[in-house]
């Protein structure tokens, strides 16, 4: 399956870049994680063939603009809807990751004729401390960017999924290799997220897969309340998995997937 690379202005002029899988829809729309581009959706979006997927870098990762001014909610949300519309599909199937996860919900929550099934994994309706968010800024700053070479930062990041995942995302340039995203924008990013989107959550009426991983971020009381509040939702655990399921648990994470989207 061949991927091809594809951009649409938002309403605010910011560059979306995006991944199209073509086959048949309805499409299947990914949203990657924080600090994560579509990139590391395409294993996911080849385990979907034969159906239309398009992989999102959602604004401030990937390809798509670095430093947006606006990372409100409401600007990611609108964004997917951009994208549905250049590509010309009225209903998809969307799935979201972690803070890919609280857009896909917002999504479904705004759009109710557009999404047809939802996916969430590692999701709620936003949580997280200023604190844990500027020591995931901190963190993200003390990188010895520009790398000297991919093998350097491997060096120095680590070889995990996550890390690899990171490592193939960074732009090389004549000095080195730089990572896709601006810390400072991921924790203004990340801050919005951590929001309580209630409401939205309670209004979703598409059926809903609930992916959590044992290793997760999550409290077991965090996952009961959550899918509890849900309207229409169906939770599915993946073991010996962590928040990247879908890099470190991706069997297990397809194997889900297919079974809800391709089931008809």
């Amino acid at each position: 399956m061949d991927e091809q690379r594809r951009s649409v202005a938002a309403s605010d002029g910011t560059k979306i870049s995006y991944l199209v899988c073509d086959g048949a829809e309805p499409a299947v729309v990914i949203l990657h994680g924080l600090a994560g581009s579509g990139r590391e959706m395409i294993p996911t979006a080849r385990a979907l063939s034969p159906r239309k997927v398009v992989l999102i870098d959602q604004r401030g990762h990937g390809l798509s603009t670095t430093e947006p001014e606006d990372v409100s909610r409401e600007a990611f949300v609108s964004d997917v809807a951009r994208v549905a519309e250049a590509e010309e599909v009225q209903t998809v199937d969307l799935v979201g990751q972690s803070m890919g996860a609280h857009t896909a919900m917002l999504v479904a929550a705004a759009y109710p004729q557009m999404v047809r099934r939802l996916v969430l994994l590692e999701g709620n309706e936003g949580s997280g401390s200023a604190e844990e968010h500027e020591a995931l800024g901190n963190y993200f700053r003390s990188w010895e960017a520009p790398f000297v070479t991919r093998q350097r930062a491997r060096e120095y990041l680590g070889d995990g999924p996550l890390e690899q995942a990171w490592i193939a995302d960074l732009e090389e340039r004549e000095d080195g290799f730089y990572p896709r995203f601006d810390a400072d924008t991921m924790v203004r990013t990340i801050s919005a997220v951590a929001e309580p989107r209630w409401s939205e959550w309670e209004s979703v009426i598409a059926p809903t897969l609930v992916l959590y991983a044992d290793d997760g971020m999550f409290t077991e009381e965090q996952k009961t309340e959550f899918v509890a509040r849900g309207k229409n939702v169906k939770r599915g655990d993946l073991i010996n998995a962590s928040h990247d399921a879908h890099l470190d648990a991706f069997a297990q994470w397809t194997c889900e997937l297919r079974d809800f989207l391709l089931q008809d």
